[in-house]
């Protein structure tokens, strides 16, 4: 249940640490992660690691399999696999990882995420909270009272409070956000490797592999008011965990996505609508192309992956090619996922939808998108089967072998047969293209056993 302003948000820390307050701006005053166990690093800082790490074999330097998603055209994605010996980076901490990135630049590289990596605390161990990052300028009271829609209006907030929040935003960024050059792998050592409120943002990169690691999703202290987004006004946060803007041959695989100790349904409405403080887990938008997401876990989360950003971006025509396989999206309430324009092929993963959550819709069909959707699994609990896709602006979506599982029991729905009925819509099945980038599809029955067995970080082999 959503809070009411001015009460201060509780959120649980994971593995028992406890109860802590929530600053209204949406923080927690993070606890400094247990030192990583494995192997030392090699000198001090980001450095190169032991050779049993990111040596000739190992998961560190896999590529993409053959023909494994659209990420598998043109050549294939290899991320890093070519690194030499000096460009194999093991990190603990959130500044080794920035050093690391920057290091990687011009080169193909490893990086192995070893233990926790908090990018709310600094090098000392000392947590770095919202207040931190905010501007002498800057309160949430104080943008509330100023932009509150009674006194101000529909307007766009404007003036010194919103050149405030600006620059708190920018800190926060400048601090929190890393870039991804081309020709990298980032993958996590063992059970345990998690990026804590780290958003990667790959910009006009291409050959990146991201396996292995565990996301808690990072938290924007300072989300600008929006009162023209939808009916009643809207948050829009900043920072995906993984975001891919102009970009092309990405594999992301066997990784876990979170809101972890921060979620929104514990955010108190302001202004009559949900305080929002997350952004995407996993967007893929401006004219990106060429990814295959696999074996990954999307639990408990909003607004999950957005594959193309406007309705006019026609530039995007042609691109925005994307393999969905063998993911869990469990809990979440929409975009699992939104397209626009993108030729988008969804097989063999699980979703877990329950009614009561907040739940909207999962497969979203935007302007000119393709999707194609087939043999996968939907456990639904008091959402019907038509709700599953929504009507975006899109013509045209796909479904073949879909196995629905609900209160009426198993069986196989045709998912834009059941929504056309339902909402007197007219899409066709006609997508314009037929798959030929994939690897074994499973029958939908044999889904919710095989990915919950494999699929998610800790679990690579």
């Amino acid at each position: 249940m959503r809070r009411s302003i001015g009460i201060l948000v509780a959120a649980v820390l994971a593995a028992g640490t406890g109860v802590v307050a929530v600053q209204p701006a949406g923080w927690a005053e993070p606890v400094r992660a247990a030192p990583a166990s494995g192997p030392e690093r090699a000198g001090g800082g980001a450095g190169a690691a032991p050779e049993s790490a990111g040596g000739s074999r190992g998961l560190a330097r896999q590529v993409l399999p053959a023909r494994d998603g659209w990420a598998a055209a043109d050549g294939g994605t290899t991320g890093g696999s070519r690194a030499a010996r000096a460009d194999v980076h093991r990190v603990s901490d959130h500044a080794e990882l920035a050093e690391a990135l920057s290091a990687s630049e011009g080169r193909p590289s490893i990086i192995e995420i070893d233990g926790v990596v908090d990018a709310n605390i600094d090098a000392d161990g000392a947590a770095v909270t919202c207040a931190d990052d905010a501007d002498p300028g800057y309160t949430l009271d104080g943008y509330l009272a100023a932009y509150d829609p009674e006194t101000w209006g529909d307007q766009d907030p404007s003036g010194p409070l919103e050149e405030a929040r600006v620059r708190s935003a920018a800190a926060q960024a400048h601090r929190i956000r890393l870039d991804v050059p081309s020709d990298t792998t980032i993958i996590g050592l063992g059970r345990r490797a998690e990026l804590r409120g780290v958003s990667l943002r790959l910009a006009g990169v291409d050959n990146v592999i991201i396996r292995n690691i565990e996301f808690e999703a990072p938290v924007d202290c300072f989300p600008q008011w929006d009162p023209t987004d939808g009916e009643l006004g809207a948050w829009n946060s900043e920072y995906d965990a993984i975001s891919l803007t102009e970009t092309t041959h990405v594999w992301i695989d066997h990784n876990t996505f979170h809101d972890g100790r921060y979620p929104d349904s514990a955010q108190p409405d302001y202004f009559g609508v949900p305080y929002q403080v997350h952004d995407g887990l996993a967007d893929i938008t401006n004219g990106s192309d060429l990814v295959t997401v696999s074996w990954n876990v999307f639990r408990d989360h909003d607004k999950t992956m957005l594959i193309g950003s406007s309705n006019t971006r026609f530039t995007d025509r042609g691109r925005l090619r994307v393999t969905l396989h063998h993911n869990v999206f469990d809990g979440i309430l929409q975009r699992a996922p939104r397209v626009r324009f993108g030729q988008v092929h969804l097989y063999n993963n699980h979703y877990v939808i329950r009614a009561g959550e907040g739940y909207e819709y999962s497969l979203g069909v935007g302007v000119e998108s393709a999707i194609r959707s087939e043999q996968n699994f939907f456990r639904l609990t008091g959402v019907p089967s038509s709700d599953v896709l929504y009507d975006w602006g899109g013509t045209t979506v796909h479904s073949a072998g879909d196995l629905v599982a609900d209160e009426q029991g198993r069986r196989l729905v045709d998912l834009r047969a059941a929504h056309n009925e339902a909402y007197d819509s007219e899409f066709s099945a006609d997508v314009g293209w037929t798959p030929t980038l994939h690897t074994r599809i499973d029958p939908a029955r044999s889904v919710p056993g095989l990915v919950g067995a494999k699929a998610g970080s800790g679990r690579l082999r």
